[in-house]
């Protein structure tokens, strides 16, 4: 299938002023170039990933890359057969990424850029000195993960902090950071740099990228997105199936949110163990007065928050004949 759309994935630090008014003016050219997405703005900085035409997209970029707080982002550019995202949602939030290390800015102090050729070097021949630290959640490194990652048991990347304290016997090694898009990693890195680490990298662009630039060579599994796609092929040289299906135990890479809403757990999930639980990850979720229908996606579209893109807008008045 012809893919004539475009998912941009990007982030940039960057002071911001007045975020609600920026919103209100990005969330208008968003709808000039037809995108859908998710965009976070954050007095420090910017963090979306939208979809749309490919002409749309290229339209989006340089109006971004014109301002010159934004000058220096870079997108993350996928080619997909449709527009990936069924709304658009541009929010203010007081960070552009959800994290307990406000006080970090990366602007400042952040790991050391691999970039995707050395780190796929260092993938196939990692010295003894040398760990790759998944920074994500549990529920994106149990569908997929680079080979001989350190992973962490957290749900939300607001608890890594916590983690630090299990990774003291690394302090003498040289660590390598990774997460989707790069954007974790710039507080995770310099977390641990503030922590006493003294050789912190991080890929450059993360999973994504590394996938674009070097046909994602050994990584294991799928990569969970923030889109509709919820999980993206990313290895296009060796790719394998790690994940498996909460509910059979069969080998799958299909994630599925838990259909009671109350839940909404992140799970491996083969269509065939959906169906048995109605896209629930336990009975008792299934028993819940509020279980959604299930539809074989597992994908279930947020509620918009009524922000009202046109407000303030001056119109012309409607011209009578």
């Amino acid at each position: 299938m012809e893919k004539k759309y475009s998912i941009l994935l990007y982030y940039c630090y960057a002071d911001i002023e007045d975020p609600d008014a920026y919103r209100e003016e990005h969330h208008l050219k968003c709808l000039e170039f037809n995108l859908r997405g998710r965009i976070i703005i954050s007095p420090e900085g910017l963090n979306g990933t939208v979809s749309g035409s490919i002409a749309d997209c290229e339209k989006y970029m340089q109006y971004v890359l014109s301002d010159s707080r934004f000058a220096h982002t870079e997108f993350k550019v996928e080619a997909h057969e449709s527009v990936a995202f069924a709304k658009l949602h541009v929010r203010v939030k007081p960070e552009i990424v959800h994290s307990s290390l406000r006080h970090i800015n990366p602007t400042e102090k952040t790991g050391t850029y691999v970039e995707p050729e050395e780190f796929k070097e260092i993938l196939k021949n990692q010295p003894e000195d040398t760990v790759i630290l998944d920074v994500r959640s549990n529920y994106e490194h149990h569908v997929g993960r680079f080979k001989n990652a350190v992973t962490l048991d957290i749900d939300n990347f607001r608890d890594f902090p916590e983690k630090v304290a299990e990774l003291e016997g690394l302090k003498d090694k040289r660590v390598v950071t990774y997460c989707t898009g790069g954007i974790k990693c710039e507080k995770a890195s310099a977390y641990l740099l503030d922590q006493g680490f003294e050789n912190v990298y991080q890929l450059h662009g993360g999973i994504i990228k590394y996938g674009i630039e070097e046909g994602g060579e050994d990584f294991e599994g799928k990569c969970y997105v923030f889109d509709n796609r919820i999980v993206a092929d990313v290895n296009h040289v060796n790719p394998s199936i790690i994940a498996k299906c909460h509910i059979t135990g069969v080998a799958t890479d299909r994630m599925v949110n838990c259909a009671n809403p109350v839940c909404n757990a992140h799970v491996p999930m083969s269509e065939e163990g959906g169906w048995l639980m109605d896209g629930c990850c336990s009975d008792e979720c299934r028993a819940h007065p509020d279980r959604r229908a299930y539809d074989g996606t597992g994908y279930y579209q947020k509620k918009t928050n009524h922000y009202n893109p046109y407000k303030g807008v001056m119109r012309e008045p409607a011209k009578l004949d």
